[in-house]
């Protein structure tokens, strides 16, 4: 594979065995799961490697993943809950409590849609907020990024935490994000010692809200199309891929996969 910056050792990816990854426009490709993105997820899981998307989507779309997909756990609505499979059952994780953070909602979802309606333009809610649990998703395709940025203003003063995807504002009353989850599921359900995270973890990200994530794990990677928002990240990838999106992410597995199968021979 070929990198925009220079390329990782496989000694820099030898240890990984946990890939966390975004879904929409990091495993998807306009929309679409490839067959070469699925395949390369298989073939992680025989590796061996755990691999766990981290995506702003809603619970339904995280249970189905849960089902259908070879992955280890879903970690869902920006951190708010992880969805794992166990004895055959979906059980849900929430970063706090069920109900509280259900009824939090409830009343975020109310003042948004009070203020989306204020604007010039006015914001939609995403269609898939049925099926949502914990957060708020506003669509924003189509809109300037400035009117982007001044709704996530408005919300953060009114409290709410924002997050910003390539499709979505995604915005909850919480403390909690991407990362603070993804720690809790390495060493809560992994128990992976803190000590030993950044040798054995990855992760792949398209978007400003995956910034924390970029942060929190050193084999950072992007897909290409995050090259017109890297600017605007607090913390950007270690590397970004030559290809975009779902041919992206099937590169960096593979990357990974020639790593790791290097020490195993």
């Amino acid at each position: 594979m070929s990198y925009v910056d220079l390329a990782p050792s496989a000694r820099e990816l030898q240890d990984v065995r946990y890939l966390f990854t975004d879904i929409d426009d990091t495993l998807t490709t306009e929309g679409k799961l490839l067959p070469q993105t699925f395949e390369a997820l298989w073939d992680l899981s025989r590796a061996g490697i755990a691999v766990v998307p981290v995506t702003g989507g809603s619970a339904g779309w995280c249970e189905h993943i849960v089902r259908a997909w070879p992955v280890a756990a879903v970690i869902g609505e920006s951190g708010a809950y992880c969805v794992t499979r166990r004895d055959g059952d979906v059980v849900f994780d929430f970063w706090e409590d069920g109900v509280l953070q259900g009824e939090r909602q409830r009343r975020h979802l109310q003042a948004i849609k009070a203020l989306i309606t204020q604007k010039s333009r006015p914001f939609r809610i995403a269609h898939d907020q049925v099926f949502r649990l914990a957060d708020v998703a506003i669509d924003i395709q189509g809109h300037d990024p400035h009117e982007v940025e001044d709704l996530a203003s408005s919300i953060r003063a009114m409290g709410g935490t924002v997050a910003i995807s390539s499709i979505h504002i995604n915005t909850w009353i919480g403390d909690y994000n991407k990362r603070s989850m993804s720690e809790r599921v390495l060493t809560g359900l992994f128990g992976v010692d803190p000590t030993e995270t950044p040798t054995v973890t990855a992760f792949v990200g398209d978007s400003r809200n995956d910034a924390p994530m970029f942060g929190f794990i050193r084999n950072s990677f992007g897909v290409n199309n995050i090259i017109p928002v890297l600017p605007h990240l607090q913390f950007a990838p270690k590397w970004v891929s030559s290809q975009p999106a779902g041919l992206g992410f099937a590169d960096i597995a593979h990357s990974i996969l020639h790593a790791v199968g290097e020490v195993s021979q």
